[in-house]
């Protein structure tokens, strides 16, 4: 069965905050679990109200999209403004560049499709808003695989900055030559 299928992608509303904070918690445990990190719960649950953080500008510096099948919650995105660790890891060199982040797909549906098509949908939005580049970041393993694949190698590395073997990458992108089709 195609990943599309019976797909929507929207804005979150209101009255799914309680089903996205679900969400993002199912989704950074099993993150932390399968990175061999979920003994570090302290940073675990930072991570989970950093994101809840996130959802709650939506709308003013926060731009998110949930992707839902058959009304479950199983996947998410947001833009916003570059964070302050990319900021600071960078020199300040991506100020006015939107960062594209949140970036979660429900454990049971990852390799599927899904996170490619959201990100297709972000990028059309950034697209439509008139931004031309983007970038984004990550300090997770897996979640670098992933867009070593997509977007190739990183602008930027900082090996071991979250401990020994675990690096934090940067990327920058035009936004046209990163959307799929």
């Amino acid at each position: 069965m195609s990943a599309q299928r019976g797909i929507v992608i929207r804005t979150p509303e209101p009255t799914d905050r309680a089903a996205l904070h679900g969400f993002f918690r199912l989704v950074i445990e099993d993150t932390y679990r399968k990175e061999g990190i979920d003994h570090l719960v302290d940073d675990l649950e930072e991570e989970i109200r950093y994101k809840k953080s996130l959802l709650q500008r939506q709308g003013k510096e926060r731009f998110f999209l949930l992707v839902e099948r058959d009304t479950q919650i199983i996947g998410t995105i947001e833009y916003g403004p570059a964070s302050e660790l990319i900021m600071e890891l960078t020199n300040g060199a991506y100020r006015g560049i939107p960062e594209v982040g949140t970036v979660f797909v429900h454990p049971d549906h990852q390799g599927r499709g899904v996170g490619s098509l959201v990100v297709n949908a972000m990028l059309l939005i950034l697209l439509g808003r008139g931004f031309e580049t983007f970038c984004l970041d990550s300090g997770y393993a897996r979640a670098q695989a992933v867009w070593k694949k997509r977007f190739g190698d990183p602008d930027h590395g900082f090996t071991d900055y979250w401990g020994e073997g675990m690096d934090h990458l940067i990327w920058k992108r035009s936004v046209r030559d990163q959307i799929v089709f």
